[in-house]
């Protein structure tokens, strides 16, 4: 149940007679209706209830009422905006966007001049007065704490029987509710109620001095209907994190070597990393990529937390050979028209690829620009550090803000994947100023990984791609 819905059930439950006692010596609605009568206006729209129009069972203490047999009201005026004489600093004047729900109205958004009240207005609602608006807003009521004026969509109302503002109170907290059941046409903003809807408003009446209990009853609960609503937006917030930070364990958990079992007979991860320097070094020597200068050796305190004797720190670099995108130059024609994916195109584990716009490649240019299939694709502009893994057979080449990285020898791609998405879940790649500020390639290269061998990168893949959709059920 929502905080909203629980403040709801209290005043359902108020109106229904069930929130305080019934007390003989308080005598009955019929006294307090009767005494109404002696001094009411006749009011010709007031329909006779019916069985029908009764919409829940009430104390037999209790009666059925019209709003237009109880209280009168008065409707406000918007002076003619055109014409700056009736506009000034003397009056409030309220509109409803001065109230709140359940609220009270201390200053306004604008106001009147004298004039305006004297030859427009006539009177002046006194502080202390019930407010309700019955257009757009329907059902809103306020309390007013100044002397002010009112526009049309707002009601003063002044219960013709009243002790120390008891009704007022009791009307303040049910008529929110009582306005739905009144008979309504959209209006071209919302919602509006007209006067004889407004006059046929049912009513649960109550003697007078139980309003006042079932009103202190109220404002006793609303305290703790408050303490609800701060214990529920924690509640929905844990909830909606929790998704996310269960999806940010698994992957911690699969980084460091905790989430599947290491098995000797897959062999070991500096078995792996040889295999790639070797492929790394043929490559060097067949002239296929250039040599790089040696990236720093990883010292202790490089390394954030401990992985299984059978796996290795390294860095991406080197793993995978990597080509960031061309850049745009409108002004450059040579070579051919050929498709190219943006960081528009690049999102976790898909590519949305409509309308994809075409620009001028070389054959060079096209050879070390295309993706192929398996490539992981890394953002260094927009979203930063939003990877995905090209899954397509067609070719396109990637434009700047795009890194290209391809492994030198057989690895599990989506291992990689994933150590990318746990970096960009807990902050340790962000364009916004947290961790790596930016991802140049250079940064790129330097972003420190746990290897494991090849077997259990796969293993680690299937465990997490296992527990993922559990996460994803959690999402509301």
């Amino acid at each position: 149940m929502t905080p909203e819905e629980l403040k709801i059930s209290i005043f359902h439950y108020a109106m229904q007679g069930k929130l305080v006692e019934q007390r003989e010596s308080e005598g009955t609605a019929n006294d307090l209706f009767d005494d109404i009568l002696k001094i009411a206006k006749k009011d010709k729209n007031v329909v006779p209830i019916q069985d029908d129009d009764i919409p829940f069972e009430i104390p037999s203490s209790w009666r059925w009422c019209r709003f237009g047999e109880i209280a009168d009201c008065s409707m406000g005026k918007t002076p003619p905006r055109a014409e700056d004489v009736w506009w000034g600093d003397d009056i409030p004047w309220v509109s409803i966007s001065d109230m709140t729900d359940y609220g009270h109205v201390i200053e306004t958004k604008e106001r009147v001049s004298q004039k305006a009240l004297e030859e427009m207005f006539g009177a002046i609602s006194k502080a202390g007065t019930l407010l309700m608006s019955f257009k757009l807003t329907v059902g809103r009521t306020s309390i007013l704490d100044i002397d002010a004026l009112h526009n049309e969509a707002i009601i003063s109302i002044f219960p013709y029987v009243d002790k120390n503002e008891y009704f007022r109170d009791y009307l303040f907290y049910i008529l929110p509710i009582v306005t739905q059941w009144g008979k309504s046409k959209n209006a071209i903003k919302g919602k509006t109620l007209n006067s004889k809807s407004i006059e046929n408003l049912l009513i649960p009446l109550a003697p007078l001095e139980e309003m006042h209990r079932i009103v202190a009853k109220i404002e006793e609960l609303l305290p703790y209907v408050d303490r609800y609503a701060e214990a529920y937006e924690k509640l929905e917030q844990f909830n909606a994190k929790f998704p996310e930070d269960m999806k940010k364990s698994i992957l911690q958990y699969a980084i460091q070597g905790k989430l599947v079992e290491q098995r000797p007979e897959e062999g070991t991860a500096e078995e792996l990393y040889q295999q790639i320097q070797e492929e790394k070094q043929r490559l060097i020597k067949e002239g296929k990529i250039k040599k790089e200068k040696p990236l720093a050796e990883l010292t202790i305190d490089k390394i954030p937390f401990d992985i299984p004797e059978s796996w290795k720190w390294c860095y991406l670099g080197d793993v995978f050979s990597h080509t960031a995108g061309k850049a745009l130059n409108a002004k450059n024609t040579n070579g051919t028209k050929h498709k190219y994916i943006t960081t528009s195109n690049v999102y976790w584990d898909h590519f949305e690829l409509d309308n994809l716009k075409e620009m001028y490649y070389t054959e060079d240019e096209i050879d070390k620009y295309s993706v192929k299939y398996g490539d992981l694709l890394v953002l260094e502009g927009g979203d930063v550090g939003r990877s995905a893994i090209w899954n397509l057979q067609e070719s396109y080449c990637i434009q700047n803000h795009i890194h290209k990285l391809r492994p030198y020898v057989d690895v599990c791609i989506k291992y990689f994947y994933y150590v990318m998405m746990f970096l960009k879940l807990t902050g340790s790649i962000s364009g916004r100023g947290i961790g790596i500020k930016g991802l140049s390639a250079n940064a790129l290269h330097r972003i420190c990984i746990p290897l494991p061998p090849l077997q259990e990168q796969r293993r680690i893949v299937a465990k997490i791609e296992e527990l993922f959709p559990y996460c994803d059920r959690l999402v509301k």
